[in-house]
């Protein structure tokens, strides 16, 4: 079964109409511009359980929905 993210504006749609990312927190201790970008680009958290993400709707309303998802069952909370 295919993972199922509701877009507010057209509904339940399959994942593979969209486009994600991990929400990062950047240490506050980066205060270069450059660096921000680098540790946000490449220094990614993947932890096992509850992560929020934002999901472009690419190939429906071109909207952003941020969704909390548990990585070890891709179950959406929110």
């Amino acid at each position: 079964m295919s993972l199922r993210i509701t877009c507010p504006t057209c509904g339940p749609r399959s994942a593979e109409e969209w486009i994600h990312g991990e929400m990062f927190d950047v240490p506050d201790s980066i205060t270069n511009t450059d660096e921000w970008d680098v540790d946000r680009g490449f220094f990614h958290n993947n932890p096992e359980g509850l992560v929020q993400e934002a999901w472009f709707h690419l190939y429906g309303c071109r909207r952003w929905v941020v969704i909390t998802r548990d990585t070890r069952t891709d179950e959406i909370l929110s």
